[in-house]
């Protein structure tokens, strides 16, 4: 491509498309299926009693990242099953979140968001971007974490209230089916 090109809609929409973020992990084997690169995003209201983040809680914390370089940094790990968006609270960020998705599945890899909302929040909630960002992910870990709900045991969740949503098919009969691993 010549510098004075048009650029294609898609790499309009992620050049100037940021998201705050606390940080990020490359090789997860923990927070989802797979190997994960995992995006902590910054925010979150909830403020859990016992959260296992609560340096991402801040509002105003954390740092801005363009989606481009998070796209850069992800295609330099071929072994990737996906990603994780954790947080933080991704549905806060819900727009570049659904951007950055998009992007994930456009390079055949899967996307797991953690939100504190539980699915019924999200599906009737009017907000077009966060149904954007649902619509683009293929595992949801929903629901706050519980401090006196917590356990050892659970894979890939730290509370036993907390599901693990197979969204697409969930969308698709219009109830939640959950993953039993």
């Amino acid at each position: 491509m010549t510098p004075n090109a048009p650029k294609s809609p898609t790499e309009s929409l992620i050049s100037g498309e940021r998201i705050r973020i606390a940080g990020w992990e490359n090789d997860s084997i923990t927070d989802g299926p797979g190997l994960r690169f995992v995006l902590f995003v910054q925010g979150c209201e909830r403020k859990c009693p016992g959260c296992h983040n609560p340096t991402t809680h801040a509002i105003d914390g954390g740092c801005w990242v363009s989606i481009a370089e998070i796209l850069e940094f992800i295609d330099r790990n071929p072994l990737l099953d996906g990603i994780t968006i954790s947080g933080g609270e991704p549905f806060l960020q819900p727009a570049p979140c659904a951007v950055l998705s998009r992007e994930i599945h456009r390079r055949s890899l899967s996307v797991a968001v953690y939100t504190g909302f539980t699915f019924e929040e999200i599906l009737c909630c009017p907000d077009i971007d966060r149904l954007s960002l649902l619509k683009e992910t293929d595992i949801l870990i929903d629901g706050p974490y519980l401090e006196n709900q917590r356990s050892l045991n659970l894979k890939f969740r730290g509370s036993a209230n907390q599901r693990i949503i197979d969204v697409p098919k969930s969308l698709a009969v219009d109830k939640i089916i959950e993953h039993f691993w």
